[in-house]
């Protein structure tokens, strides 16, 4: 809210402005630049010095109180932004625009942009690898709608469904940096773990204003060559999305040219449990290790890495989009054209994000020169691609495009090596304007000047150690010994006295002075509004360029899964139109490469009549790695990747479902058995025929009867009532039972062999039950104290012993068990007391014992 006029009286002209120009933004930090640093004032001070660890101090007195003052070097914000943003807080921009010469009071000051979490395009505060988002999100009753942003790119997407479980996993997949949701949104307990969300009013969702943004943004007429028309909720959340991008940035969005609706029914749906379990790009512990993308993403640009984790994140069901993906892979192994493409698309860098600043009039000269480079990588590019079939590159050549004018206007118009920012001049070549050429020509001839005046003053006044120079405080001046004051003419006038050293002015000097600093303020004002016609200049090729941008990152993606097939021995999988899921020697594509000893290959057959296996063997046997394996490969091969295996044929899947391990959910109240289930009801609710199942120890979080009888519910009801692709992991043995009574069940197991008290892991699968866990052994392998194990042991034997007796107690597992007959050895040994031996009655004693 603007503070009124009465409350602006009582402060001094600079904090009226301040104050005024901080009620725009009340909820945002607001950086207002003062010389050579942003300031912050008040409440804004004592949230950075606190965030930022900065001294909060005090300056000078306002409406009768001191005046809470932090400040950050402007040279060096980014770094204090980027600590900002990552702690979710957004920054606005308030920059000087007035002349300080002509200006009375306070100079003008405007925000010129807002920064938020979502909206960053600077390229020191992002991640280049990953997409950085701004999501909105809109609810009325059971609808949802859903927009997304990458602002660095331009690409606006939107979605609709009905179900929260829906939401959840979109919302994992996207990841928003930043999120908006209407007030109104009731499921706020699968956003609070966002990063940064802010609560907007329903209003902003309005559908028809929504229509008439988006139409103004696009120039078009209504929003049906879209494809969108329809999806009125995503609609709601792209409109509120897209005015509060418009309200942060603070200028036209050229970049933001098309929208596009997700259709589920074009991808292989993943489910939030399910991307978590697979690690694609996060592992468990929330880091990068040890997950697909790190694999797989050898990328050599980074607008190539980001599109792979949307693949990774996204596979498809189109099976002509996938046969092409494959295809080219092939074309480029068979040709041996991985390194040669490599090398090029390495100089090419980001331009996707280069595009975007272009776009908001914020790129930096060496935006400029990358885009430079890029033009004259193209014909390399175009010429390796041109060794391809033509129907294989024909798209994807002809959206990389060439760009021979706008090289030549780059080559002309920017020096080889520029300075970061424009500020300061010395961007453009020279030759490019000849009336910059000129001032900067007058510059340079007044610099040569002022040696020819330091010779000629040294003759005329005989004073040897004479010479002119300059400082940025005091300007032009000659400088001699305070030994030779004496021998100083009289027309020179005393500007500075030194401890050593007199500084002297004269008209003459007075008089370059003015010429020097007129011919580079007029240069350096000139070269500024190049720069800027330069940018304009460019601003027609935009849409032409984001398509050079994606088929760029497109042919990095392809070269890089090429790559990986011929460096990582991956084959090409078959997509048939028939069910079934045939793999031979299949592996783990992280675990193979993780692991020292050599990954043991397994084989998984699923069909028709071969719908569901019943997976047993000992825990850390493998039986986890097997199933994560095949969820793996199918999703690889749905992404148009060749796949870890010696071959493949995939039949039609439509989901991929894992319920493998669980945690507590303390925050919403849930036990881990509780997640466990609620997973559980997630699948048996939306897996279809054409679902791959991974269902791994269901029923353990429970008693023994309850958690088989809902195994075996489960088991039967993915069976024969949903039929989907099941891998079912368990270690009910009671469940392989399931077979006799259902044919398309099949039994397989994970091998273990034991050697006397250990055990060795085989990690080979094969038909058939498991004849027993190996429980007790693993547990002795992790370090479970002896006398635990063997107590153990002894209970296993009562418990067999009374097997055929289903009351089963407490009390029976209290009752202690019958001690076997101890032979002479062990009757022996107890009746040692090993500190009283002498080493001779030791030794003694061990002879005796190898004689019993």
């Amino acid at each position: 809210m603007k503070p009124s006029a009465q409350e602006l009286k009582k402060h001094t002209p600079m904090m009226q402005q301040f104050l005024t120009i901080k009620s725009e933004v009340p909820d945002t930090l607001l950086f207002y630049r003062m010389g050579d640093f942003y300031e912050m004032f008040f409440d804004d001070a004592r949230k950075v010095s606190q965030l930022l660890g900065i001294s909060l101090t005090q300056r000078g007195k306002t409406g009768g109180n001191a005046i809470p003052m932090a400040g950050v070097p402007y040279h060096s914000v980014e770094g204090y932004l980027g600590k900002l943003l990552a702690l979710g807080e957004s920054v606005a921009i308030c920059e000087q625009i007035g002349d300080p010469a002509t200006s009375k009071g306070p100079v003008d000051r405007k925000i010129v942009r807002i920064i938020t979490p979502g909206t960053i395009t600077d390229e020191a505060l992002l991640d280049d690898r990953q997409d950085n988002l701004l999501c909105a999100l809109y609810q009325q009753q059971n609808n949802f709608g859903i927009a997304s942003l990458d602002i660095s790119s331009g690409r606006f997407v939107i979605n609709q469904f009905q179900h929260e479980e829906t939401l959840q996993a979109e919302l994992q997949r996207l990841n928003p940096a930043e999120l908006l949701y209407v007030e109104t949104f009731e499921a706020l307990h699968l956003i609070e773990h966002l990063p940064s969300t802010r609560r907007r009013p329903e209003w902003e969702f309005d559908l028809g204003t929504a229509r008439k943004t988006l139409n103004q943004q696009f120039s078009t007429q209504d929003l049906v060559g879209f494809g969108v028309d329809k999806a009125e909720f995503a609609l709601c959340a792209a409109g509120a999305l897209l005015q509060y991008i418009k309200d942060t940035q603070r200028t036209s969005l050229p970049h933001l040219q098309s929208i596009k609706l997700e259709q589920t029914i074009d991808t292989v749906i993943l489910d939030a449990a399910t991307r978590k379990n697979l690690e694609l790009t996060q592992n468990l512990s929330g880091g990068t290790d040890h997950t697909l993308a790190q694999i797989l993403d050898v990328s050599v640009t980074p607008m190539g890495s980001r599109l792979l984790k949307r693949w990774i994140h996204q596979p498809i069901r189109n099976v002509n989009i996938l046969n092409y993906r494959q295809t080219m892979i092939q074309t480029l192994i068979d040709l041996d054209l991985c390194n040669a493409l490599a090398e090029p698309l390495k100089q090419i860098g980001d331009i996707e994000r280069v595009i975007a600043r272009l776009a908001l009039r914020s790129a930096r000269p060496r935006d400029l020169t990358r885009l430079r480079s890029a033009f004259a990588l193209l014909p390399e590019l175009q010429n390796l691609l041109a060794e391809l079939p033509h129907e294989l590159v024909h798209k994807l050549s002809t959206e990389m495009g060439n760009y021979p004018e706008l090289l030549t206007l780059l080559e002309n118009a920017i020096i080889d090596n520029p300075p970061v920012i424009i500020r300061d001049g010395g961007v453009i070549a020279p030759g490019y304007n000849s009336e910059l050429d000129e001032w900067r020509n007058l510059a340079k001839g007044a610099t040569d000047y002022l040696k020819e005046l330091e010779i000629r003053e040294r003759e005329s006044t005989g004073i040897s150690t004479l010479k002119v120079g300059y400082n940025r405080v005091h300007g032009y001046y000659i400088e001699t010994s305070r030994h030779a004051a004496d021998a100083v003419p009289a027309h020179y006038v005393r500007r500075q006295t030194l401890k050593n050293t007199e500084r002297y002015i004269i008209a003459e000097l007075k008089e370059h002075e003015d010429k020097v600093l007129v011919s580079q303020g007029k240069a350096l004002a000139l070269e500024k509004k190049l720069y800027a016609q330069l940018i304009e200049q460019l601003l027609p090729y935009l849409k032409a360029l984001q398509f050079t941008a994606q088929s760029l990152a497109e042919l990095d993606v392809l070269n890089t899964l090429a790559e990986r097939a011929l460096t990582l021995n991956y084959v090409r999988p078959t997509l048939s139109p028939d069910r079934g899921i045939i793999i031979t020697d299949g592996r783990h594509p992280v675990v193979e490469q993780v692991n020292k000893t050599p990954f043991i290959a397994n084989p998984v057959a699923l069909a028709d009549d071969r719908r569901m296996l019943i997976i047993t063997g000992p825990n850390m046997g493998g039986k986890s790695t097997y199933m994560r394996q095949v969820a793996l490969i199918v999703l690889m091969a749905h992404i148009g990747s060749f796949i870890p295996a010696q071959s493949a044929t995939i039949g039609p899947v439509d989901r991929i479902f894992t319920r493998i391990g669980a945690s507590d959910d303390l925050a919403s109240g849930r036990s881990t058995f509780m997640v466990e289930m609620t997973e559980t009801a997630n699948i048996l609710h939306n897996a279809t025929k054409n679902s791959l199942v991974l269902m791994d120890e269901i029923g353990r979080g429970t008693s023994t009867f309850d958690g088989l009888s809902l195994a075996w519910a489960c088991a039967e009801e993915l069976a024969l009532k949903i039929q989907a692709y099941t891998l079912f992991a368990t270690h009910y043995f009671e469940l392989t039972a399931l077979p006799e009574t259902i044919k398309e069940v099949v039994n397989v197991h994970l091998d273990a062999a034991e050697d006397g008290d250990n055990i060795i892991f085989l990690h080979a699968v094969h038909d058939g039950a498991a004849n027993k866990s190996y429980g007790l052994q693993v547990a002795a392998l992790a370090g479970v104290p002896s006398r635990v194990v063997k107590n153990a042991k002894r209970k296993l034997q009562q418990l067999e012993l009374t097997s055929n007796n289903t009351n089963i107690t407490a009390q029976t597992l209290m009752t202690p068990v019958e001690e076997v007959e101890e032979d002479g050895v062990h009757r022996l040994l107890k009746q040692i007391n090993p500190d009283e031996l002498s080493p001779k009655q030791a030794l003694a004693l061990l002879y005796q014992l190898k004689e019993a």
